[in-house]
């Protein structure tokens, strides 16, 4: 399990109501962990050490949750934003050698598949919820994507 990995599960537990989750892959454990208090401030998890043995000095993991990133794509007047409804990995298409489920200036209809977001190994095709015109693109394939981010433009 990678840095990214881990930051991707701490922002699922951020945006889940989960209180508590342990992930073991292997030898390798993770714990996350919401606390809360009397003070209204954002819950940040505790990510412990790997499970594994490791050298009496060490201590444990500590990190806090990343900051959101600032979401820079402002809504153009007349068109519609296709936001991710969660936290993952977008892809175009449904495996690397097909194509994509849309271009810009295609044409789609409501309920048409537009993308796979990849959340804990689970794949979730996104469904248009208008129909009408691609405008623009705003991810790449294989980017981490936030909950609520824009991934597409769409033109009723």
């Amino acid at each position: 399990m990678n840095l990214n990995e881990i930051r991707q599960l701490i922002e699922i537990v951020n945006s889940s109501d989960l209180q508590e989750t342990i992930i073991e892959e292997g030898d390798f454990k993770v714990t996350l962990r919401r606390f809360s208090s009397a003070v209204v401030q954002p819950s940040a998890p505790a990510v412990a050490a790997p499970a594994a043995p490791a050298p009496s000095t060490a201590a444990p993991l500590q990190t806090a949750a990343p900051a959101p990133a600032a979401v820079t794509n402002e809504p153009i007047s007349g068109l519609v934003d296709v936001c991710s409804p969660i936290v993952g990995t977008y892809y175009k298409s449904p495996s690397p050698d097909s194509p994509a489920f849309i271009a810009v200036n295609d044409t789609i209809k409501k309920g048409d598949v537009l993308c796979i977001i990849e959340a804990m190994k689970l794949m979730n095709e996104i469904e248009a919820e208008v129909s009408g015109t691609i405008v623009e693109i705003l991810v790449e394939n294989g980017q981490a994507v936030e909950y609520n981010q824009p991934l597409f433009r769409v033109k009723p």
